[in-house]
Order: C-alpha cells, then sequence, then structure tokens
C-alpha cells in the first residue's frame, strides 16, 4: 500500500489536521512549516513532536510528497504555484485564488505539471449539501429554479483574533478583506448540488458604519469598507442565486443552525433552511418533512483541554462547533478510515472526509470531487461579483474555466 509523506504549511488552522493526516493508513508521515517559531512550538506542545521548516521553501526542497496550505486566504494561489511546480501534491484551504488570473494560472499549473490539486472546501460535506445532492441525483428537485446560500460571520467570532495573532499591530489592514472573495463557502453549495455554473452576475456592498478602523478604506490592504456583500446570480440552466457574505451581523451560531446555510427551490420540490429549522417540501403535498435531527450533527463532549484549538486558546462558545463538530446521520462515515474514530473534526463534520478524499487522490491519482476545474466554479463568481459591487451593481459575465478532462 503507498504511503505518502504530508507537509502542512501554517499551523494557526493546519495544525487542526495534524492528528488526521498522521491517522490516515496511506500517509507514512507529517512535517510542518511556519514562518513564526511560535506556531512551529505551539503545533508540537499540542500534537508532540514534528519535523519542522521554517518557510514553505524550506519544506519544497524536502521528501514531501504532498503540501497542505493553511496561510492567508490572498496567498493560497501563488503558494499552490510553487508547490506545484516543485513536483508537490497542493491541498488548499478556501478561496483557491483572489484574481482571475491566479485561477487561470493554477489550471495550467496543473495540466502542466500533472501534479494533484484540491480545494479544502469544508461545505462539500455539510449535511444540507449531502442532502440536497441526494435529492438532486434523484430527480427530485426536479430542474433547478432558485438557491440561496450565505456565511454569516461577525468579525467579533473570532474572525478579529485570527488576523490579530497573525498580522500583529498591523492586523486590521488585513482584516478588511472583501467578503465576496471569500464566498466559495455559499456558492459550492449551489453549483456541486445542481451541476451548474454561475453565468452572470449583479452585487451590492454595504459600507461599514462601526468607524473601529478595520472596514476602512484608507486603512485596508484592499481599499475595501465592504463589510457585508450580497450577489445575484444567473445560472448556466436557467435559474438564479443569491447569495450573501456578512461580517457584520446580529447573528450567532447554535447547534441547529450553522453560519454556513443553503435553500434550495426547483420544479418538483425545495429544501428550506432557516434558524432553527431544516424542511424538505414537494409540489404533491401539503406536508412539510421536517429533516432537522437528520441533518444536525451530534454534540461533542468537550472540557477546556479538547476546546484548545487556534490560537493555543480555549475555543469561545461561537466557533466551538467550528473546529469540535461530531456527525449528523446523514454523513457517510462508513467510507472513512476506521483509524480515524474518536479524533478531532471540524466544520460540521467535514473535516475527515476532506483529509480521506485528498490522501485518496494524491495515492490513486484519481480527481477528489473538488478538483481544481470545480474549486474554479466555486471561487470565480465571487471575484467578479465583488468587481460588480465595486461598480455599483453593474451585471457583469463570469468566465468559465472549463470541465475537468476525462
Amino acid at each position: 500500500m503507498q504511503k505518502i509523506k504530508i507537509g502542512i504549511v501554517g499551523t494557526s488552522f493546519g495544525a487542526e489536521f495534524i492528528p488526521l493526516f498522521r491517522a490516515h493508513p496511506n500517509v507514512r508521515a507529517v512535517c510542518i512549516a511556519d514562518l513564526m517559531p511560535e506556531r512551529l512550538q505551539y503545533a508540537q506542545d499540542w500534537h508532540g513532536p514534528l519535523e519542522t521548516y521554517s518557510s514553505l521553501d524550506e519544506m519544497l526542497k524536502s521528501d514531501v510528497d504532498a503540501v497542505c496550505l493553511f496561510t492567508a486566504r490572498w496567498s493560497h494561489a501563488p503558494l499552490a504555484v510553487k508547490a506545484l511546480r516543485a513536483g508537490k501534491h497542493v491541498y488548499s484551504a478556501v478561496p483557491m485564488a483572489i484574481t482571475l488570473q491566479e485561477i487561470s494560472q493554477l489550471i495550467e499549473t496543473v495540466k502542466s505539471t500533472g501534479q494533484m490539486y484540491m480545494l479544502g472546501e469544508t461545505s462539500y460535506y455539510y449535511p444540507s449539501a449531502l442532502y440536497c445532492r441526494e435529492k438532486f441525483t434523484r430527480g427530485e428537485f426536479g430542474h433547478f429554479v432558485f438557491g440561496e446560500a450565505e456565511y454569516l460571520h461577525d468579525m467579533s467570532h473570532g474572525f478579529n483574533d485570527v488576523f490579530m495573532w497573525a498580522h500583529g499591530d498591523e492586523w486590521k489592514q488585513f482584516a478588511s478583506f472583501p467578503p465576496l472573495l471569500y464566498a466559495t463557502h455559499s456558492v459550492s453549495m449551489i453549483v456541486a448540488t445542481t451541476n451548474e455554473r454561475m453565468m452572470r452576475v449583479s452585487a451590492l456592498g454595504y459600507r461599514d458604519r462601526e468607524n473601529d478602523g478595520i472596514f476602512d478604506r484608507a486603512v485596508s490592504k484592499w481599499g475595501n469598507d465592504f463589510s457585508n456583500e450580497t450577489a445575484l446570480f444567473r445560472t448556466s440552466g436557467g435559474g438564479s442565486a443569491r447569495i450573501n457574505e456578512f461580517r457584520r451581523v446580529g447573528w450567532s451560531e447554535t447547534p441547529r443552525a450553522t453560519s454556513v446555510r443553503l435553500s434550495l427551490y426547483g420544479t418538483l420540490g425545495s429544501y428550506e433552511e432557516q434558524g432553527n429549522g431544516k424542511v424538505w417540501n414537494r409540489v404533491d403535498t401539503t406536508e412539510f418533512e421536517d429533516v432537522t435531527d437528520f441533518l444536525v450533527c451530534a454534540d461533542v463532549d468537550l472540557n477546556d483541554d479538547t476546546r484548545v484549538s487556534l490560537l493555543g486558546k480555549v475555543l469561545p462558545e461561537e466557533l466551538v462547533r467550528d473546529y469540535r463538530s461530531g456527525f449528523a446521520r446523514i454523513h457517510p462515515i462508513e467510507r472513512l478510515p476506521q483509524e480515524f474514530a474518536g479524533l478531532i473534526n471540524g466544520h460540521e463534520g467535514s473535516h475527515q472526509f476532506l483529509v480521506d478524499d485528498f490522501v485518496r487522490a494524491c495515492v490513486t491519482m484519481q480527481l477528489p470531487p473538488n478538483h481544481v476545474w470545480q474549486a474554479a466554479r466555486y471561487n470565480a463568481p465571487g471575484i467578479v461579483a465583488h468587481e460588480s459591487a465595486l461598480r455599483d451593481g453593474e451585471s457583469l459575465a463570469i468566465p468559465d474555466f472549463g470541465d475537468a478532462p476525462a
């Protein structure tokens, strides 16, 4: 049985994945890289001794077979290209890129190198996405009419802490990252379910009013003062979709309502998800089917030791379910390695599936679900939508980067 060596780059969020990669039966070793020595030490204090590197460049000179990028969200594409050209497979946290040019370069690099690329899109394994994909596959939705997905994550719910730790006194210039450039969690739920792509978009931005210096155009690295953005898309099958990316919003995650949520409507059936309920409905019946209990992830018993995570601190309540999640009844846990049983999981049960997808892809050289061409269809719509918002809602076409080769 082939075994590969995994290199994790960026240990603030990346440290969450060390136990899973270590446990996978097709992984022979795990090493880590980070620009900050204290982060390398933090990861080892948590997970025990690890082979360490001071940068991605140093790691790429080693015998690692694949690198997993958990670095700043705007750095993923250039680092992925560098790793692919060095002959390494790549797992990337979202987003894959922040410009259309970066997406194009990534796809061309995958083609020219023959290396595997996978986007770690957690929403692909959210219970609601699994449920709706099954319904669409069986034709129970009929033709796609309309979808809405959103990522509701107030800056005070962990984002500020992450940027402070990563960027010190300069953190506010980076924390203003445009919301629609981080729209893959939302967009992917519709694209991966319906197999339609986003064709055109008109978007609007909400100019921030908090006056705390985060979404201040004069301070922002991105020249961005939109803390919330909304986009309306036309899809390739003639339907439409609405995406909300909100970073200033009076909303908190609960066990029955996650920060990423989805509703879909077809000609025969619909799935609706609100703050405390998830229901299925059909045109030929007057009864709703409440599927909330089927799609809510099981609680995980936590104490202060098991809640230690990002930044080496105890997780606040609003982030616990992001980083410590059980499974829902719909999750196909029988396909996971037995070695994963009892290990940490996160983001609605997705982490274990994503790790297994990537390792399998590297070993078999068979494309995973979230391959580079699919990732482009998750990512490009948000990039163009943000441009539309900057133009006060001008309707813009979204390029297609093609299908994966047969």
